[in-house]
């Protein structure tokens, strides 16, 4: 199953080890599931990291390079597709788009504005959900 990994997720896997949101991120990348992120989620865990937990970026770095050892990093598509008006933060619509072009399974993700939009496909669900169902 193809699993896009949303930067909430990613932050918590890589503040809070043996937490839900870290379970679940083992879980996305480790066979027969495969771990993907778009080059925003990248970006903007560094810029969260930078504003919120300046003197945990070593931490974050570290996570992430060993992170990108397992995950596919995908490009985040600039084309607007049909469902993306379906999520409130505009912000986040480009993960959206970057799950649809991956032919991404699940968007794993804890925001609310993912959770709430009645998209079918991909399926989105949270950390727990991810580990109780899938």
């Amino acid at each position: 199953m193809k699993v896009l990994i949303d930067t909430n997720v990613l932050i918590s896997a890589a503040l809070f080890p043996g937490s839900v949101p870290y379970s679940a991120y083992v879980k996305a990348v480790t066979s027969p599931n495969r771990g993907i992120i778009c080059d925003q989620n990248v970006d903007e865990l560094r810029r969260i990291f930078n504003r919120k937990w300046p003197g945990k970026i070593q931490a974050m770095e570290t996570f992430l390079a060993v992170a990108m050892t397992v995950l596919t990093i995908v490009p985040t598509p600039e084309q607007e597709i049909m469902d993306e008006a379906k999520i409130r933060d505009v912000k986040d619509r480009t993960i959206l788009r970057a799950a649809v072009f991956c032919q991404a399974d699940i968007l794993l993700t804890g925001d609310r504005d993912f959770l709430e939009s009645e998209i079918g496909s991909p399926q989105i669900v949270t950390p727990a959900e991810f580990l109780r169902t899938c």
